[in-house]
């Protein structure tokens, strides 16, 4: 994509009139709200999308640290299975209640139910898993097994003294 520069030009009174560099598809998206990606989006793009939770996941010395933003799931709503190296986490959330005569101006939230399944790279320790759910974010610290953790191997010297 290519930018067209405006120069500067001097209008009938004197005063000079300045412009940024000019963007076709920028002002495409500003003037006619015209999303080239649009035509990508699922045919239904009025249904909500789903629940999808964000997910951090991280390796320590020691586990696998796995962090989703779960707001509003309860506690008996959530799964976490380990089956050989593959963790699994589900989980939903129900709507809302609609009483009759209440009008919705924006619809932005997500409800349904959502599962993800995640390879660990290294032999769990799927006995002493770990799930917490505190203040909508759930943690899940999958620790390694004791012959996953890397541990320090001496080296000894090759050369020995010919006798």
């Amino acid at each position: 994509m290519s930018n067209i520069a405006v120069q500067k030009k001097e209008n009938a009174e004197g005063s000079t009139l300045s412009r940024r560099e000019w963007d076709p598809f920028r002002m495409m998206r500003d003037m006619l709200r015209w999303d080239p990606f649009r035509e990508m989006a699922p045919a239904f793009a009025a249904e909500p999308a789903g629940l999808s939770p964000a997910f951090e996941i991280k390796e320590t010395k020691d586990a696998f640290v796995f962090k989703a933003d779960v707001p509003g799931i309860k506690e008996a709503d959530l799964d976490v299975n380990v089956v050989g190296n593959r963790l699994t986490i589900s989980g939903k959330r129900d709507a809302e209640k609609e009483e009759k005569g209440d009008r919705y101006y924006t619809f932005e939230r997500s409800y349904g139910s959502f599962t993800r399944t995640f390879t660990l790279p290294d032999q769990p320790d799927p006995s002493h898993l770990k799930a917490e759910l505190t203040n909508g974010e759930l943690t899940v610290v999958v620790p390694k097994a004791p012959g996953a953790v890397a541990r320090r191997v001496p080296v000894s010297s090759g050369d020995r003294p010919k006798t």
